[in-house]
């Protein structure tokens, strides 16, 4: 079996640290391989969402005060985050909002857990100088498993309406999982089947998450290199501030090419995704 966009490479982006963050905030290319895939288990309860003033608040404070330990820029170079993320999208990524709190800064600065349906910026587990993004499915506790592409966790179908399936050929690792692999699959992955699988589901260990991307027949996620240490976390995408209907290739570049530029300078307008511009980017905690 294959995988659409299963090289995951992160390169600078200069471009979007030239129109987003400034020297202070280099951008990087974020590898949005997103993902295929009774009662909710015990846990803290879900803390709703931030309403839409003190989300547009926050985002203000940090644009006026952009710098790398409080935001950074990224562009998304694949489609495995469609049609949440698309390729070309730039973004900006809230880095405290899964900080640890402390005494202090916890009653000034708005620290949360990462609940299940959040969007995650995290190093990629395999290699840690790469970055993905994808949709936290499973927080510590959580019994995962897959059955014709549908996700039940802890015994319970998921309402996604976030998810795409692309394909309608029904992949036996992929779509029902967890099974035997029938394609490669990394240490960590080989780990989390042999050693955290319980009644043919995957039961999420503490201090890790299982994560997905919402383009589930391409994506290179969570079944196929195990579950995101906490300390990966960097933060969630917070805000879309330029969507640039450009190729894989281009946006992988860590260099701005000629190409690209030219590209730029002719189709600035008219490739622009003027209706994204400045998009909040929310979780999805109905479930």
């Amino acid at each position: 079996m294959s995988l659409e966009n299963t090289t995951d490479s992160v390169t600078p982006d200069p471009q979007a640290a030239l129109e987003a963050a400034g020297p202070a905030a280099p951008a990087h290319a974020v590898d949005a391989e997103l993902e295929t895939q009774s009662e909710l288990a015990a846990g803290p309860p879900i803390e709703p969402p931030r309403g839409a003033i003190a989300e547009w608040t926050i985002t203000i404070l940090l644009l006026l005060f952009l710098t790398t330990t409080l935001v950074q820029a990224y562009v998304i170079p694949t489609g495995s985050m469609e049609d949440t993320l698309l390729i070309g999208d730039h973004l900006l990524v809230d880095k405290m909002a899964f900080a640890p709190s402390g005494a202090i800064s916890k009653h000034l600065l708005p620290y949360s857990d990462v609940k299940r349906g959040d969007i995650i910026v995290f190093r990629y587990p395999v290699d840690i100088s790469m970055t993905f993004v994808k949709r936290a499915i499973g927080i510590p506790g959580d019994r995962i498993r897959l059955v014709n592409k549908q996700v039940y966790r802890n015994g319970v179908k998921l309402d996604e309406p976030y998810k795409v399936n692309k394909s309608d050929q029904i992949d036996p690792y992929r779509d029902n999982f967890p099974s035997e692999p029938n394609s490669m699959v990394y240490p960590g992955a080989m780990d989390m089947l042999q050693n955290h699988v319980v009644n043919g589901e995957v039961v999420v260990p503490p201090g890790t998450f299982f994560a997905m991307g919402d383009n589930r027949d391409s994506s290179l996620d969570s079944r196929y290199w195990g579950f995101v240490p906490r300390g990966n976390i960097i933060g969630k995408p917070l805000i879309i501030y330029w969507s640039y209907d450009a190729p894989t290739d281009e946006l992988q570049n860590p260099t701005i090419g000629f190409d690209h530029l030219k590209d730029l300078s002719l189709n600035f307008f008219s490739k622009t995704r003027w209706h994204r511009t400045f998009m909040l980017i929310h979780g999805y905690y109905k479930n």
